[in-house]
C-alpha cells in the first residue's frame, strides 16, 4: 500500500470566502475519486486546520500500490478535478508519498 500526502498553500490574493468555497470543491473533488480511479483506496482531505498551520488544505490517499499511484496521477478523473479545483487556486504544493504496511 502507498500513502500519498499533499499540503497546499492556497493563492494570497484570495479573499477568506474564496478560500472557503475553494476548498470546499477541492474536498468534494478530490474525495468523489474513490471507486473511479483503479487502485485509490481512500481519499481524505483536510481543510480545517488550527491556527497554527501554515498549509491550507491537506490531502491524504491511500493506493494499492506505486503503479496505482502512477495511474492516478494521469488518470482523466483526477487530472480533471487538479485543473478545475486545485492548480489554480494554489501557490505551493508539497508531496510525500510513502510505502505502508496495511
Amino acid at each position: 500500500m502507498v500513502r500519498h500526502v499533499i499540503l497546499w498553500q492556497l493563492k494570497d490574493e484570495l479573499s477568506l470566502e474564496e478560500k472557503e468555497e475553494i476548498k470546499a470543491g477541492i474536498k468534494v473533488g478530490l474525495e468523489g475519486l474513490v471507486g473511479k480511479v483503479p487502485g485509490l483506496k481512500e481519499v481524505r482531505v483536510e481543510t480545517k486546520g488550527l491556527a497554527s498551520s501554515n498549509a491550507d488544505v491537506m490531502l491524504d490517499c491511500l493506493l494499492e500500490s506505486e503503479e496505482a499511484l502512477k495511474g492516478y496521477a494521469v488518470h482523466p478523473e483526477h487530472v480533471a478535478v487538479a485543473d478545475a479545483k486545485v492548480r489554480p487556486y494554489t501557490k505551493t504544493r508539497i508531496c510525500l508519498d510513502f510505502e505502508i504496511n496495511a
